[in-house]
């Protein structure tokens, strides 16, 4: 737990992701997967560039042209809580990046982590680590 820990801090000070709020790769959202997705078919599903929008100032990828529609009539529904970073990361307050396959869907929203590992963690008192992630995010989404 430790070296995970410290995994974490060095992640928090790397400004290749604390340049945003939202945890991209190339200014791609969630390595190209369709968070609309995660949310109608409950599965990890790979986006495809010619059904992108950008909102708020990074690409999003969708597998459909329904999804992306979706996506833009109601952005915050879909979007991932916490810029997509680790959801347990933000419960802990550092930020860190994720596993597209490495998610939950909670009380309809969508929450993802940094491995399947760290989500069996997370969701084992998944409540609590919201309420502390959702106090973290204040400070931590203006590390950008």
């Amino acid at each position: 737990m430790k070296q995970l820990n410290l995994f974490f801090l060095v992640l928090f000070t790397h400004s290749v992701w604390a340049a945003d709020a939202v945890y991209n790769k190339g200014g791609v959202a969630v390595n190209g997967f369709d968070i609309v997705a995660y949310h109608v078919e409950m599965k990890t599903v790979k986006g495809d560039a010619n059904y992108s929008h950008n909102w708020n100032n990074v690409i999003w990828y969708f597998s459909s042209k329904s999804n992306r529609n979706a996506f833009k009539n109601s952005p915050e529904r879909y979007a991932p809580q916490y810029g997509g970073f680790c959801a347990y990361a933000a419960s802990k307050g550092s930020l860190a990046p994720t596993d597209p396959h490495a998610w939950t869907i909670h009380k309809g929203k969508l929450y993802l982590n940094y491995s399947i590992s760290v989500r069996k963690t997370w969701k084992n008192n998944i409540d609590q680590h919201i309420e502390r992630a959702d106090k973290n995010w204040t400070q931590l989404k203006k590390l950008k």
